[in-house]
């Protein structure tokens, strides 16, 4: 065995349990104790500035500058006594990542002596560099000047004795150089257009929240074996491996029982979020060996972004105190499952009606046919949207296969709904009949009584009995950036809903008679994208074709969409993002592509002819020695017979690295050419149908090197070690 192999699985074989922090056996005694929270306010703010921080989370009201102070005051006194020593702004530029600059409270007084301070000023806004992040040529580099300001919507924490001030970022000109500002806007035009339909119901109703679920799934693996492998350190997934002889095919890791040494790395991550608020519920394996899964309560959906970012953190940093490194890549290993982050969305009244709750006889209530068709038809409208939403180097890999939904944007509803819009779009003055599921009836155990729908575990799309399930956003996705997408095409699809509705009522039709009119109009224009049965088949990319549903593989075709004019119609009519902004997150994405595929390109090159060609060759040396030891001992008819199983390989190995060679030079040739192209969307075109496709090339040559060789040599951990040493 390789050296450095060798020791990566004596290190991964020897790692000792490590020793968890005494947890509290009850959650709740120490649930959101990082969190600036309701509690913490009013213990340490005063009556009017909590009043103020009040109205700007649940009426939008502006904080001014004087409550600012007296909030800035209480909010560091709470993080001191917690422990903080510094202060950031936490903001989510386009990096996907998060980002923060640490200052600390102390302030120098006259008298040569220090004291802790933190003013409305440091609370509200701050200024860093614009230019240094990536901004799709909305900043120069001698424009540097950029503002965060304080979002009082999202809690603020503490991480790491650091209090974290959740921000908005924006540029000197005004344009949002993050994910949150857009995301907020959304929110608020779709908060405003569902309030307005919710009032043709229940004139009480003053404010509709969108709230989201997300589950997270991650594969971890020993740090040891990690660092071991260039391509997963590097590029977050394995470049060449082949298949383990035993993977997910048993089915066995799905549900299972879970490690003991996984399980200590959950409590204390989880124990860790919790202190942070993050209300995180439910851990499981997922379907591959060595993939896991966990998600929390439902929350508002800018709490729930803030929350998923926090988390990925977590996971990642205490991870590593467990000996593990945990990725977050939608494909880290070729051909078994892929990772998703499910985003669970719905809408909730102020007085807590789930707008998308059918009902014990959803065709009769009107209310929820109103939110599921029109959010149908948005779907319907802006399929494309959402799927360049979705879009990244990493996510192509995983649509499509190994239980990922593909890139044809379609939805499910379930039989029961299905036939209650076949009733709906046969009338135009009533609902249909009632029908309701009838319970199960089992021997001895309880009572089951089944959802109004099944579960489509295979649509990008799937109403899920309260709630939508966008199934294909990638794992390692910013929630922030589908759920920009889907809130402001709901919004805008409501907006149309409700004008075209007060129209006809203008016109002296009755209100219900004007929404079943529209609603089966919408019905007919909305039934091309529901599909009930299996999205993984090949006869439904067949079937979607004849549809006329588009099916974007990969990512520089997919987001082409974002600069579409219809696209950018939606976003500038609802106040979400300007063309500049969406032109500027097309380049930064399209230019991301290109970067993580470059990257790629350039470790696959390395360790192909640095690596494992050498350890080709070596091994091939060895057989040609011991073929001339046994021509030297055996007679010519012996040797012959003896020998050809020796010289077959050394051909293979042969034939294996010519092939090897060639491909990496004709891709790194490929690659010059392409980095000369000035326009920026046929570099990243170029990347995808040109040098991408040597990948999977060279990977097939590498794999087949991996088999010939002697298991001691072999210089990279195997699919074996890497997805069951845990």
């Amino acid at each position: 065995m390789s050296n450095i192999r060798f020791k990566a699985l004596e290190m991964s074989m020897q790692r000792s349990k490590r020793q968890l922090p005494v947890i509290p056996s009850r959650p709740s005694a120490y649930f959101g104790e990082l969190t600036f929270n309701k509690a913490a306010m009013s213990d340490f703010l005063s009556r009017e500035a909590y009043k103020a921080v009040q109205e700007a989370v649940e009426q939008g009201v502006k904080i001014e500058r004087r409550n600012a102070d007296q909030i800035a005051s209480g909010m560091k006194t709470w993080a001191i006594s917690k422990g903080a020593t510094h202060f950031s702004h936490w903001f989510h530029p386009l990096t996907g990542a998060t980002a923060e600059k640490h200052d600390a409270f102390i302030t120098l007084l006259e008298d040569g002596k220090a004291i802790e301070n933190f003013t409305g000023n440091e609370l509200v806004q701050q200024e860093p560099d614009a230019s240094s992040f990536p901004h799709g040529g909305i900043r120069n580099t001698f424009e540097a000047r950029g503002y965060t300001a304080w979002d009082p919507t999202s809690p603020s924490f503490i991480l790491d004795g650091t209090l974290c001030i959740p921000t908005i970022f924006i540029s000197y000109t005004g344009e949002s150089l993050d994910y949150k500002l857009p995301l907020i806007k959304a929110l608020t035009v779709l908060e405003s257009e569902a309030t307005q339909i919710c009032q043709f119901f229940d004139s009480s109703v003053k404010r509709v929240q969108a709230t989201l679920g997300w589950e997270q799934e991650y594969f971890i693996v020993d740090s040891a074996l990690y660092s071991a492998r260039p391509d997963l350190s590097l590029t977050g997934r394995t470049l060449f491996g082949h298949a383990s002889a035993k993977d997910q095919q048993l089915a066995d890791h799905y549900f299972g029982a879970i490690p003991e040494r996984v399980i200590d790395f959950m409590r204390e991550f989880e124990y860790e979020a919790i202190r942070l608020g993050i209300p995180v519920k439910t851990r499981h394996n997922e379907v591959a060996p060595g993939q896991f899964e966990c998600a929390p309560a439902y929350e508002e959906v800018n709490v729930a972004i803030d929350h998923n970012q926090l988390l990925m953190h977590l996971l990642e940093k205490i991870g590593k105190r467990h000996g593990y490194t945990v990725l977050l890549h939608e494909k880290p290993y070729a051909n078994i499952n892929g990772s998703g982050k499910h985003n669970n969305w719905s809408m909730q009244t102020d007085k807590g009606e789930n707008l998308l709750s059918p009902g014990k006889t959803p065709e009769e209530n009107l209310q929820f046919l109103v939110f599921l068709i029109n959010i149908l038809k948005a779907v319907e409208e802006h399929a494309d949207v959402l799927r360049a939403y979705i879009a990244s180097a990493g996510n192509d890999l995983r649509l499509g296969g190994h239980e990922a939904p593909p890139a044809i944007i379609s939805a499910f509803i379930g039989t029961r709904l299905t036939e209650a819009l076949d009733q709906l779009e046969s009338i135009t003055t009533q609902a249909g009949t009632k029908k309701a599921n009838k319970p199960y009836n089992i021997p001895k155990i309880p009572e089951i009584l089944p959802d109004n729908t099944d579960r489509n575990r295979t649509s990008p799309f799937a109403f899920t009995g309260n709630k939508f399930e966008f199934r294909a956003v990638g794992s390692s996705a910013n929630c922030a950036v589908p759920m920009i997408a889907l809130n402001t095409i709901v919004a805008n699809q409501l907006k149309l809903f409700r004008i075209e509705t007060e129209r006809l009522v203008a016109q002296n039709m009755k209100r219900e008679e004007a929404m079943y009119l529209i609603l089966n109009r919408y019905i007919k224009e909305s039934r091309k994208i529901l599909f009930e049965g299996n999205s993984y088949s090949q006869e439904w990319v067949e079937e979607a074709a004849r549809r006329g549903l588009s099916n974007i593989a990969d990512t520089p075709r997919a987001l082409k969409t974002l600069i579409s004019n219809d696209a950018v119609s939606v976003f500038e009519d609802n106040d979400v993002l300007t063309r500049r902004e969406i032109q500027a997150r097309y380049e930064i994405q399209l230019d991301n592509y290109v970067r993580k595929v470059q990257i790629e390109s350039r470790v696959i090159g390395d360790l192909a002819i640095n690596h494992i060609i050498p350890i080709a060759i070596r091994y091939q040396n060895q057989l040609i020695e011991n073929v001339i030891g046994l021509k030297e001992v055996l007679d010519s008819k012996t040797f012959q017979s003896l020998s050809k199983t020796q010289t077959d390989t050394i051909r293979d190995i042969s034939d294996h690295i010519i092939n090897i060679k060639n491909m990496v030079q004709k891709m790194v040739e490929t690659r010059k050419v392409i980095n000369k192209y000035s326009d920026l969307e046929n570099r990243a075109l170029d990347y995808r149908d040109k040098v991408f496709p040597y990948f999977e090339q060279i990977k097939y040559h590498v794999d087949k090197l991996e088999l010939l060789i002697d298991d001691e040599m072999w210089p990279l951990p195997k699919y074996r070690e890497l997805l069951f040493a845990r």
